[in-house]
């Protein structure tokens, strides 16, 4: 008896994933719309290799939701010549029934079919060579919110053991100063007879100060490299951008700006463009929307407190739009400004000049 061979070659698998820690659930698609649904191990390889066992000589496109495995899943696919993309959570179509009865086999599955039936809009896969820097720029973000609650504790044990400041430290600018770490050490007594835990809180201070200061003077380094030099030189001169602000956008970027095609998609990008509801006659409009990159869009909002005070035009328009809103609302119209100088800056390798 003749064995017939089974070949989808010249076919399409369409691959839904629900990625975890320890386990996929993956729902496949065929062009006739054969389900076939399996648990499997985290593994890109298992996968491939259960996949080509099932549709032989088949072209798979697979397709998850952006989440703690950042595109470590994604490269791993590549690898095993599987078509992937990465999408927004809120980009897969769900339907009221899938948000009531949510398992990761109907995860996996409302994937799977949004990927064949072309719904599905890939988000920007990070290059490799900038993944280290890009975590360097964020890991010094993280430091700075740790020492701001460094020293929040160590106030707070101030305040509650009863400690009153000194003449010449009443000013908060002089704290965390030399001489007010030494202060702290030496001079300061709390209602027990040891001190241990304050002492330790100034230590991870230190410590943590230390750290800052290392991660700063690499980034610094970086600045100078032939990989980032021309576009930094070309970002800082824009007002209210300095070190910090223009290396976290040309490391979150992949210093690639043209892979915008215009300001709005790259305001987009940081999340600076206003919402809209629309209803008949009624139009109301938000602040910025929720989406965008979570890194860079806060430190260009920042970056405009500083901007408005050294450009007379966007302190003009700061002032004008103060009229009508309140501060923290015009200071966010100021940052599209500010991106959209950076954008044009950086797009037309021309230096920021004021008029």
């Amino acid at each position: 008896m003749q064995k017939y061979k089974v070949s989808f070659k010249g076919q399409n698998i369409y691959v839904g994933i629900d990625v975890h820690l320890k386990t996929w659930h993956v729902t496949t698609l065929t062009e006739s719309g054969y389900k076939y649904s399996f648990a499997q191990h985290a593994d890109a390889k298992e996968l491939f290799d259960r996949l080509n066992k099932k549709f032989p000589e088949a072209h798979f496109m697979s397709a998850y939701e952006a989440g703690f495995c950042g595109f470590s899943a994604h490269y791993a696919l590549i690898e095993q010549g599987i078509e992937n993309i990465v999408v927004h959570a809120a980009d897969i179509p769900t339907t009221g029934k899938e948000k009531a009865m949510k398992t990761d086999a109907v995860d996996s599955e409302k994937i799977a079919w949004a990927l064949k039936r072309d719904e599905l809009t890939g988000i920007y896969i990070k290059d490799k060579r900038y993944m280290d820097d890009t975590n360097l720029m964020r890991l010094r973000q993280r430091f700075i919110m740790d020492l701001s609650r460094q020293k929040n504790r160590t106030k707070h044990l101030l305040y509650t053991q009863g400690v009153t400041y000194p003449e010449r430290f009443r000013n908060c600018r002089t704290h965390w100063s030399r001489n007010f770490m030494k202060w702290l050490r030496e001079e300061v007594e709390l209602l027990s007879e040891q001190k241990l835990s304050l002492l330790l809180l100034c230590e991870q201070v230190e410590n943590t100060r230390k750290a800052i200061l290392k991660v700063t003077r690499e980034i610094r380094r970086l600045s100078t490299t032939d990989r980032y030099k021309e576009n930094y030189d070309l970002l800082i001169t824009v007002p209210g951008l300095g070190l910090i602000t223009s290396m976290s956008m040309l490391t979150e970027l992949d210093n690639d700006i043209m892979r915008f095609p215009n300001e709005r998609s790259f305001v987009s990008m940081l999340g600076l463009i206003p919402t809209c509801h629309d209803s008949g006659e009624k139009k109301v409009s938000g602040e910025k929307i929720n989406r965008g990159n979570k890194h860079l869009g806060p430190l260009i909002v920042e970056a405009s407190w500083v901007a408005i005070y050294r450009d007379y035009q966007l302190g003009a328009y700061y002032s004008n739009c103060c009229q009508t809103m309140k501060p923290h609302k015009a200071i966010i119209k100021v940052a599209r400004k500010l991106a959209c100088r950076a954008y044009a800056v950086l797009k037309t390798k021309t230096k920021y000049e004021l008029l």
